[in-house]
């Protein structure tokens, strides 16, 4: 079952158009990837979804009936706009947020002691929140939107104002929520994290969907079919003679050569490589799949 269905949602703004017939599924226990360039529509969907807005037409189903103010209570969202109290200090700000989801004071004390020591940052309880950096707010941040066992979790750009090794911290967090049963709607401009951590994506621009699936079908559906072999020779070989692939490109490197091959469709990789192996010294055998960041400037260009 999706925890999430959208099905053909418009929302406008006036004269604008910020979601145009938007139809797409989050299936649960996955990560999402909801991608699009800034003023996509993306933003607008995510706050559909937590009930801040609604959408003029369409409909947007929570775990397969129509979503409801209550189930805001097995959401989690951390938006991508932060805001903490400036003045109040750190552990009343996250006891106060942790009550606001249905924690008791008991529960969210024992709670939020035990992910400040994860986070390595107990000895900032008793400071006030302007005193944090940004990273520092971030964490307390994302430890408020994940204190309360959300069954989705919708996180907007998460790892702005986070240093590489506090990256690795929140994305080990996210993915043993992903194994422990949470659906994770990831927004974010990084599609080296959406590489990483994404099963599904949708991708938005100027208010329409563009494309939406798996992202290990999406990568393969444009790519061109094409390898890159390493091999070894006293000369650059031509592959002129087998009909099952097209030369694209060819160059000297270090190893020996390398050559990009246009496959013919259909074709299996192990036909090809039993009639390279007898004509030259293949060292590595590979197939090209486009990143998702070309596939990104592609469809949005």
């Amino acid at each position: 079952m999706d925890i999430i269905s959208c099905q053909n949602v418009v929302k406008r703004f006036n004269d604008f158009t910020a979601l145009d017939n938007v139809t797409l599924s989050v299936p649960k226990g996955t990560i999402f990837g909801l991608l699009g360039p800034n003023g996509a529509g993306k933003t607008t969907l995510i706050r559909i979804i937590n009930q801040i807005t609604i959408p003029d037409s369409g409909a947007v189903y929570f775990n397969g009936s129509p979503i409801r103010s209550s189930d805001i209570e097995y959401i989690g969202y951390l938006p991508e706009e932060r805001g903490l109290y400036k003045k109040m200090k750190v552990g009343d700000q996250a006891l106060y947020l942790a009550k606001l989801k249905g924690l008791s004071h008991a529960e969210a004390t024992r709670e939020l002691k035990a992910w400040f020591v994860k986070f390595g940052i107990q000895a900032w309880w008793n400071k006030k929140v302007e005193e944090l950096s940004k990273g520092m707010a971030q964490k307390v941040q994302f430890i408020t939107t994940v204190l309360h066992k959300p069954s989705l979790l919708i996180l907007d750009e998460p790892f702005s104002g986070f240093d590489p090794v506090n990256v690795q911290i929140v994305r080990k967090e996210i993915l043993d929520m992903k194994a422990a049963g949470t659906t994770i709607i990831l927004s974010t401009h990084n599609m080296e994290s959406v590489e990483e951590l994404c099963d599904n994506i949708a991708l938005i621009n100027k208010s329409k969907l563009i494309i939406t699936g798996g992202l290990d079908d999406i990568r393969r559906e444009h790519g061109k079919n094409e390898v890159e072999i390493i091999y070894r020779s006293s000369a650059p070989y031509s592959f002129a003679d087998n009909q099952d692939i097209q030369p694209v490109s060819s160059g000297e490197v270090k190893q020996g050569y390398r050559a990009v091959l246009e496959v013919k469709r259909g074709t299996c990789s192990s036909d090809i490589l039993r009639d390279l192996v007898s004509k030259i010294d293949i060292l590595s055998y590979r197939e090209l799949i486009p990143r998702m960041n070309d596939i990104f400037i592609k469809l949005v260009s």
